[in-house]
């Protein structure tokens, strides 16, 4: 493979022509009208203007970008995450275009793409499943019936898509009806499929991850796990790798149900099975992302290992350098997503400029972005300026340098979520590994972000003092009449 094509923009692009360039692999930046001037278009080796900045008149036009390929002799295409990465048309399409998908194969993405298939597949394991309905519900009596033998509070879920779209907490029957037609809807209209499903509500869940890998060769291991349940609006906005909860035991029994829900589909690349854990420690599967994850960062900094570049290997048909038995957990790593939202006003967007935008470094320190100063944050995509992340010889001090690098980290134009991210990890249920998916509906209130300390009250009642005695040593110097007021008196106040 000497010529690699990245499906996608931003910091992810940045990084997947990073790993290529390290392994003598040229690269192709495709791009929007608003992406002309970004830095993995300058970072590429070749790079071709795809259209406007709608990412449907862009990114996700499949037939152009595999044109691209052709005129360019493209060997292969790096779908990064969002946009195609999950589309089994796309993939199906380049692989009959003669170009290698770095990625599962089109059958794994259908299966693992939809819920119901995905759960259906791992059940023949005999993988542990939340308690719900064994397929899509076809009306609303059929839904009452199975909400009643599932009990109370329950989750009516979309079969399709994600980022909790078509999810709907349904407390008692008589709100059931009503629930259902609204994510009937709401999952028809994101995603074109209005098929949902009923599961149990797990109270407390943590949101745990596994990393798996495999080859064509039939080998397939997993990466240990990542625990990703800071969350707002059921997306992810702090992870870390390894938990702070799981056990060795419970840790290898999940690993092991990873790898087995990797073998129901024949997985071939990297692809993360994500499961719930309730206050009990018991794991359920919940899903099986089928492409590389945002926060795929964390687990090389714990393994050592460059996922990107084991998903080009493995793309060219190479088997795993390394079985399970070979892999360890190295030290703790901390991810947190910067977002260009403003956590003081509901995580709304604030689209600008960066006026100013300088990175933290040191040691243990890494940041994944897209960015430079003086760059627009465009309206058209994910707010997302970049991944902070750091590792430390353990979780105390992974967490103590991500706030340091938080500090460090200076961004004028927008607001972030960086003042957030600093406040979760200060907080005592996140320090004490005591948390859940619902910890800013427990913990958090934007106006925790404003909360003036003692200190910060006391500095500020000097500074006032200061002002308005030195306005009064003015007022003597501007009177004919007074005695005159030495500019080394004034400049003392």
């Amino acid at each position: 493979m000497n010529k690699i094509l990245v499906a996608n923009r931003g910091e992810i692009a940045l990084r997947v022509m990073r790993s290529c360039r390290e392994m003598g692999i040229k690269t192709v930046a495709v791009y929007s009208e608003a992406d002309r001037n970004a830095p993995f278009v300058k970072y590429a080796d070749e790079a071709v203007c795809i259209g406007p900045p709608p990412s449907n008149q862009s990114y996700l036009l499949g037939h152009k970008i595999i044109e691209v390929c052709k005129q360019l002799n493209v060997d292969g295409i790096h779908p990064g995450y969002g946009f195609l990465s999950e589309n089994a048309e796309f993939a199906a399409a380049v692989k009959q275009a003669g170009i290698t998908f770095i990625g599962p194969s089109p059958e794994a993405m259908d299966m693992m793409g939809d819920k119901l298939s995905a759960k259906a597949a791992a059940k023949k394991y005999n993988i542990p499943m939340v308690p719900g309905s064994e397929g899509a519900i076809d009306s609303v009596e059929e839904g009452k019936k199975i909400a009643l033998a599932t009990g109370f509070p329950l989750l009516i879920k979309a079969s399709a898509g994600g980022g909790g779209k078509g999810m709907r907490i349904v407390e008692k029957i008589e709100d059931f009806e009503e629930q259902m037609k609204l994510a009937v809807s709401e999952a028809t209209s994101a995603f074109g499929d209005g098929s949902v499903f009923i599961e149990r509500y797990v109270a407390g869940p943590r949101h745990i991850e596994i990393q798996v890998l495999g080859d064509t060769h039939g080998n397939i291991v997993y990466l240990f796990e990542r625990e990703c349940s800071v969350q707002r609006r059921h997306q992810k906005v702090i992870e870390e790798a390894p938990s702070s909860v799981l056990t060795p035991e419970i840790r290898k029994a999940m690993g092991e149900c990873a790898v087995n829900v990797g073998k129901a589909c024949n997985y071939v690349g990297a692809g993360t099975v994500e499961f719930l854990l309730d206050e009990n420690k018991n794991f359920y599967f919940l899903e099986m992302n089928t492409r590389l994850q945002v926060e795929h960062p964390v687990t090389e900094m714990i393994t050592g290992i460059d996922l990107v570049k084991e998903q080009i290997k493995v793309a060219r048909g190479e088997k795993l350098a390394f079985k399970q038995e070979d892999l360890k957990i190295n030290g703790h790593s901390v991810e947190v997503r910067v977002y260009a939202e403003d956590p003081a006003n509901n995580f709304l967007p604030d689209i600008g400029k960066l006026v100013t935008y300088k990175r933290p470094q040191g040691l243990g320190v890494r940041v994944d972005d897209g960015f430079e100063e003086g760059m627009d944050i465009p309206i058209y995509y994910d707010p997302m300026i970049s991944k902070l992340i750091t590792f430390g010889k353990d979780r105390a001090e992974a967490i103590d340098r991500m706030i340091r690098a938080i500090d460090d980290y200076e961004i004028v134009g927008v607001e972030t979520t960086l003042p957030f991210c600093k406040f979760v990890l200060q907080h005592d249920a996140f320090t004490s590994g005591n948390f859940d998916t619902h910890f800013i509906k427990h913990y958090f209130k934007p106006e925790y972000l404003n909360k003036e300390t003692p200190e910060e009250a006391e500095i500020a009642a000097l500074f006032g003092a200061r002002l308005v005695l030195k306005k009064q040593a003015q007022k003597v110097v501007s009177n004919e009449n007074a005695q005159p007021v030495s500019k080394w008196k004034l400049n003392r106040l």
